[in-house]
């Protein structure tokens, strides 16, 4: 019995060990294939510290929805403002950046490879979309303020899940991609923030200011529209053929797939049913 069970231990551990070594080994050479301009710039040298981030956020939503349980919601009008403006002009510049910088390359929005060169304007688009992964990060602080506000309807699944996976994923865009078609999806997405966040800054001035703001529903269309617009491109990629990483084009295909189910579900909630209820009553 002993004898049969030192055997299981020992095949247990081989087999351990063979698999650590094999992901090790996985590891490095998906290390050694990453961009070298990037190794150096902040957090990029390891995904350690973009995952620790992540985990601390999604730990920080739900202790703080604990926290703040028995507790009555801050009044924090004095940071939102300058906090929504601050991130509209943020993400003017990163938009801006990649807007002209790809137009002075005359970059193909169709299928634009990665061009890994020490060329200024290659550098300038990788740093943009560096500052497009940072901004990720700095958006977190948007659930928190949710948190402590304690707007428990706006904290849905999509949101935690928008504010999580984006920040990972692009540290995977800027460390093996940053450039080629990826500048579409983030100078896009980045033109449509500016709106959103002007918006978040208006709605905080208080009800004087927001019953003036009607426009949320057609923010949400925008960013729906941003998803397949970046789809069909990536099923175009898949289907015809383009000189982009492969792996990123199946990725992005799933990743905007599951966007459009999310936030087509939000629309339908927020928009369609209230529509639908509204007319019902009125009835």
């Amino acid at each position: 019995m002993e004898t049969s069970i030192s055997r299981v231990y020992s095949e247990f551990s081989f087999h351990f060990v063979s698999v650590y070594q094999r992901l090790v080994q996985f590891y490095g050479w998906c290390m050694s294939r990453a961009d070298p301009r990037v190794a150096k710039w902040p957090l990029m040298s390891s995904p350690v510290p973009t995952l620790l981030i992540a985990m601390a956020y999604l730990t920080s939503v739900y202790y703080g929805r604990k926290f703040m349980a028995k507790r009555k919601p801050f009044s924090i009008r004095g940071i939102l403002i300058p906090y929504n403006l601050a991130m509209a002009l943020l993400n003017l510049y990163i938009g801006l950046e990649l807007a002209t910088t790809q137009h002075r390359k005359q970059y193909n929005w169709l299928c634009q490879p990665v061009n890994y060169s020490d060329d200024p304007d290659e550098i300038r688009i990788a740093s943009a979309l560096w500052w497009y992964y940072f901004s990720r990060l700095v958006e977190m602080m948007d659930t928190i303020f949710l948190v402590m506000r304690k707007k428990w309807q706006q904290l849905t699944f999509l949101h935690v899940y928008h504010h999580s996976t984006m920040f990972m994923l692009w540290w995977i865009g800027v460390k093996w991609v940053p450039g080629g078609s990826a500048f579409f999806a983030a100078m896009v997405n980045s033109f449509i923030h500016v709106a959103m966040y002007l918006y978040y800054a208006l709605a905080a001035c208080g009800p004087k200011v927001q019953k003036y703001l009607c426009w949320k529903k057609y923010l949400t269309i925008l960013q729906m529209a941003q998803f397949v617009s970046a789809l069909v491109l990536g099923l175009r990629a898949l289907v015809y053929g383009c000189d982009f990483p492969l792996w990123m084009q199946y990725a992005l295909v799933v990743y905007m797939s599951s966007f459009l189910f999310l936030f087509g579900q939000y629309y339908r909630n927020a928009y369609l049913q209230k529509k639908q209820h509204s007319q019902k009553k009125n009835r």
